[in-house]
């Protein structure tokens, strides 16, 4: 009823213009010609359907019977690498030598002489490491005292003198340049009075930073109160370096400058 009434609207009595949609004219890729050149190019005769034309198997082989079983390497007569260079064999126990061919010498007497002229094996040095016994090699254990047969055991090495020269070189240099600055008056020594003085000082500056320190707030809430204690806590480790710096050092010199 609805599509009715609609088309005997009075609105529908004033002809309309029709308007036209114009169609969009068809995508073309700007690559279109880029890609025809390479699938002709990338083009293979018999790519996915096989050759073109097979050679056809002859009719003359056929698979045979045992055909695909392993054959056996021909027997071959097995010889030794040193076949050449062995000593004949023992003769049987029915042989005899030919007369006149006997040995003459006397393999008893020799092995004799060999025996008692031999010099006996030493024994092997072991230990056992566990109540079952089980044996281990002595002498890789570190048991035995064999590095105080050397030579030179006991002796201070070159490496140590070496290195003993050497500081005591570096020293000597020191203190000559020390003492040139000295007699510059570029530096100056300061004197015991000066060095205990100033080393209470230091002690005297640590013990109030400590007091303060030890009345600080448990609880570091405010971002004041962290960065008052983290000033202390620098403070006091710069006067403990200075402290033992002083304390360890007899001769001090201070630049005039």
């Amino acid at each position: 009823m609805t599509d009715i009434y609609q088309s005997e609207s009075i609105y529908n009595l004033i002809p309309r213009e029709q308007v036209k949609m114009e169609k969009l004219p068809r995508y073309m890729s700007k690559f279109r010609e880029q890609v025809k050149q390479e699938k002709k190019m990338n083009k293979s005769a018999s790519r996915t359907m096989g050759p073109a034309k097979m050679e056809l198997p002859s009719p003359e082989k056929f698979l045979r019977k045992h055909s695909k079983e392993p054959q056996l390497p021909e027997k071959k007569p097995f010889t030794y690498a040193d076949d050449g260079l062995r000593k004949p064999q023992l003769p049987a126990r029915t042989e005899h030598p030919p007369v006149g061919m006997g040995s003459k010498r006397d393999f008893i007497k020799t092995n004799a002489i060999d025996t008692i002229l031999a010099v006996p094996r030493k024994p092997q040095l072991i230990y056992a490491d566990t109540r079952r016994g089980d044996k281990q090699p002595l002498e890789t254990s570190g048991l035995l005292p064999k590095y105080v047969k050397k030579k030179d055991y006991g002796q201070t090495p070159e490496y140590l003198h070496q290195r003993k020269e050497d500081v005591l070189r570096a020293q000597e240099e020191y203190d000559e340049y020390v003492k040139e600055r000295l007699r510059q008056g570029a530096m100056k020594q300061l004197s015991e009075e000066e060095r205990l003085s100033t080393l209470e000082g230091l002690k005297k500056n640590w013990e109030d930073l400590h007091h303060k320190y030890l009345g600080l707030s448990i609880v570091m809430d405010t971002t004041p109160k962290k960065n008052n204690k983290e000033r202390l806590e620098m403070e006091m480790k710069q006067l403990e370096r200075d402290i033992e710096l002083i304390e360890r050092h007899k001769t001090i010199y201070v630049a005039n400058n």
